[in-house]
């Protein structure tokens, strides 16, 4: 899983940012309902998607700040 850079997230419409919003959300309730039921492979997996949702947010709150 590759990092996202806070710069790139920068780059993008706070309609984009809302759309990858939730569809890390929809990622985190996948594993998270895979790890309750022991198929999780990979659970590094979920912070490294917390940490990409937190850049998300600190970027569209950015956006609300300066418009």
């Amino acid at each position: 899983m590759k990092a996202v850079k806070a710069s790139d997230l920068r780059q993008q419409t706070a309609e984009e940012l809302r759309t990858r919003e939730r569809e890390i959300a929809d990622q985190l309730f996948a594993l998270r309902l895979a790890k309750s039921t022991g198929q999780l492979d990979n659970p590094s997996r979920i912070s490294g998607l917390r940490r990409e949702m937190a850049k998300v947010l600190t970027v569209l709150a950015e956006q609300r700040r300066k418009a």
